[in-house]
């Protein structure tokens, strides 16, 4: 098949960014951009044999310059919230922007999403891939350390998409990224996710306070709305007058994922009864913030002149814990100079008559 690169645009400063088609045998198909490395389309065949874009997301590649929900971002160089945009890495302190009230969010506001990467094509026995890389230098963002970081995409013939993230720098840095997509199963015009269904295979959550920054509390979620160990529909408890939720407006926290970090496993589960279709999320990394687009409020124009208002999507962020780089009892954020960040996170979609 091939992978099919067309024309998306100019940047601010002039230069042509491209989308890159990927496809599997199935039907398949996701397109990804060398501006932000962002998913901007994922067509998954379905049982009733029409396909349907799962992600929310912009038509034009003027949307992605801002993008503030960070539809389909590749986050970094450090994902969700630091504390007063604030840490200590050997002794030194290092200032970020304040982004979001006193802290910083996504590495904003100058985020690898808002960035053009350079793209080369993958040799892959899994399926089309196709690799995004850039260089991060010392300072940026104000992280220390000059960084070499690389993005894989790999559409797998067993309907999985595969993001493999991998980073290298010459100073001891904190590195954390995830993507950012937000899916619908219905399709990303369907504008509400919350009749959907989650499993999250995690038996605490970190407890946060009203700025979204972790208090270094772990959670039981046995016995609360947090508590996804078994199949529930999202917008069950999703208004409950407790704690996270009341403070997240719906779910915006970060699920410590069972099992062993660095161990490659299934952490969550997205089923639609409505469309048949369910969603597998594998990842080798400790969390997962999942997050319920509580804060899209209908003033963005997506893709096919669509409106996303509130929780239209949901985001499955594999993840370091937010704020790990200021907690000793998490695990921790800090890349070695000369380590290697070597992680990978699955989407795989399967019809719920496969199961």
């Amino acid at each position: 098949m091939g992978i099919t690169r067309t024309e998306f645009g100019k940047t601010k400063d002039g230069k042509t960014a491209y989308l890159y088609t990927l496809k599997n045998k199935n039907g398949m198909t996701a397109v990804v951009s060398d501006f932000g490395a962002v998913l901007q389309s994922l067509w998954v065949p379905f049982p009733d044999g029409t396909k349907k874009d799962v992600v929310l997301g912009f038509d034009s590649l003027e949307g992605y310059f801002e993008n503030d929900p960070g539809f389909g971002a590749v986050i970094g160089r450090h994902a969700n919230r630091i504390g007063n945009a604030e840490f200590t890495l050997n002794g030194k302190k290092y200032f970020l922007d304040k982004n979001d009230g006193e802290n910083n969010l996504h590495s904003n506001p100058n985020g690898y999403h808002r960035r053009l990467w350079e793209a080369q094509e993958e040799e892959s026995e899994l399926g089309e891939a196709i690799s995004f890389h850039l260089i991060s230098p010392d300072g940026d963002q104000g992280f220390p350390g000059n960084l070499d970081v690389s993005v894989t995409y790999t559409l797998t013939e067993e309907n999985s998409l595969m993001i493999h993230y991998y980073a290298c720098g010459d100073q001891d840095t904190v590195v954390n990224m995830t993507n950012h997509s937000y899916f619908n199963l219905s399709g990303h015009d369907d504008k509400n996710a919350v009749e959907q269904k989650v499993q999250i295979f995690a038996d605490a959550y970190t407890r946060a306070d009203a700025a979204s920054i972790p208090t270094g509390e772990i959670i039981p979620v046995k016995g609360t709305p947090m508590d996804f160990t078994s199949l529930k529909q999202i917008g069950e408890e999703i208004d409950s007058d407790y704690e996270a939720t009341r403070l997240g407006n719906g779910y915006d926290h970060n699920w410590i994922l069972n099992g062993e970090s660095g161990e490659f496993r299934k952490v969550a589960v997205l089923r639609d009864e409505r469309s048949g279709m369910s969603m597998e999320v594998h990842t080798d990394l400790p969390g997962m913030q999942f997050y319920t687009g509580n804060f899209l409020d209908g003033t963005l124009k997506g893709k096919g002149g669509c409106v996303y208002g509130k929780r239209a999507g949901v985001c499955f962020e594999t993840q370091y814990f937010p704020d790990s780089v200021n907690h000793d009892n998490f695990p921790s954020p800090v890349l070695k100079a000369g380590d290697e960040y070597d992680t990978t996170t699955v989407f795989r979609f399967v019809p719920l008559k496969n199961e």
